[in-house]
């Protein structure tokens, strides 16, 4: 079943990636729930889902993943179209910009589809409402005409599953989250659930990994699978060229620390914005906008990309006052306590 599965893309997801890259990165998708790494939690209720699904011959009920960027919320997607069977759309909130559009994707959907729509927090309030009678009645009104002569005509929809993403669960609006029959939050990843993600991605690609590398490689991963899979393929590179091509320990450090990856896996945008707000903010509280001004990056990407892996390892605070670095941050950059800066 899951070998008549196909996919079809919509919108400019693939935009800022070269076909080769999108090659790559789809190869290392995993492609059945079991060899799926992490997020347990999910697995094991959407193994459950899933199964109920399949043996009452109906669609999967509509589905919410929220968390940070590269947590596997597409490939989570990919997964589920495979294990029942089914084709999937993919497309993005963005893509989406007018009702029409929305209409034409619906009307396109067969049986038991799957509509993946990511960054669907972006969907805009007109295409957002064509969605709560598709999503709840399996059906969708058209307008035909204008003025006075406009009337409209209701199209049955077969039984679909939309499957949502987004890095913001909180700017979903709620008539439509309420509308999503599960809603699961993913979590970081912990070091050996990378270090598998990167062995089973090693023996994809043919590169041989010795235990010392995959940990070094897993540790500075920031707790992402995209991040993990990046670095392997970076590393791969690293030691294609300068050694025999097998990654150890000591190659996997020598590499990560030429590309400016350190021990908790922060790169030079996390060390600067640490540093901005210790040496310009004196710690803080600082706001995000401010933040963003003063090293020059947008304040959503700070928010979506930087801030949760800091928080979650706690080198910042929020606060109602803004944001605050915390002494283990001071640690963590070689400075003194909080208040004063180690210039020795």
């Amino acid at each position: 079943m899951a070998d008549k599965r196909t996919i079809r893309t919509g919108g400019t997801m693939e935009a800022a990636q070269t076909p080769e890259d999108g090659r790559i990165e789809n190869s290392l998708r995993p492609k059945k729930l079991a060899d799926y790494v992490g997020q347990k939690k999910i697995r094991e209720s959407l193994k459950i889902y899933i199964e109920a699904a399949k043996g009452r011959g109906e669609a999967l009920d509509h589905l919410l993943f929220y968390g940070p960027p590269g947590l596997g919320k597409t490939t989570l997607a990919g997964i589920i179209a495979a294990e029942m069977g089914v084709n999937i759309r993919i497309t993005s909130g963005p893509a989406i910009e007018k009702p029409g559009e929305m209409a034409a994707i619906l009307n396109n959907l067969q049986e038991g589809d799957i509509l993946f729509i990511d960054e669907i927090h972006r969907l805009n309030r007109q295409v957002e409402e064509v969605l709560y009678p598709a999503m709840e009645d399996f059906c969708i009104d058209i307008m035909i005409g204008k003025g006075p002569t406009a009337r409209s005509i209701r199209l049955d929809l077969p039984h679909f599953t939309l499957v949502g993403a987004t890095t913001r669960a909180g700017m979903l609006s709620a008539p439509l989250r309420d509308r999503f029959g599960m809603l699961h939050r993913m979590e970081f990843y912990d070091v050996a659930e990378l270090k598998q993600i990167i062995l089973q991605s090693a023996g994809v690609l043919g590169v041989r990994v010795e235990d010392g590398g995959a940990r070094e490689m897993a540790r500075r991963s920031r707790g992402t699978p995209r991040i993990a899979n990046r670095i392997l393929k970076r590393v791969r590179d690293f030691a294609q060229v300068r050694f025999d091509g097998v990654i150890t320990e000591e190659i996997a450090v020598t590499a990560l620390d030429l590309m400016d990856v350190d021990r908790l896996g922060l790169d030079h945008t996390d060390r600067n914005l640490l540093m901005t707000m210790i040496e310009r903010f004196s710690g803080g509280p600082v706001g995000l906008d401010t933040i963003a001004a003063a090293i020059g990056e947008d304040a959503g990407t700070i928010e979506d990309v930087y801030e949760p892996y800091l928080i979650k390892n706690g080198l910042i605070n929020r606060t109602p006052r803004g944001r605050v670095a915390t002494e283990e941050a001071y640690r963590h950059l070689g400075l003194g306590a909080p208040g004063f800066l180690n210039n020795d």
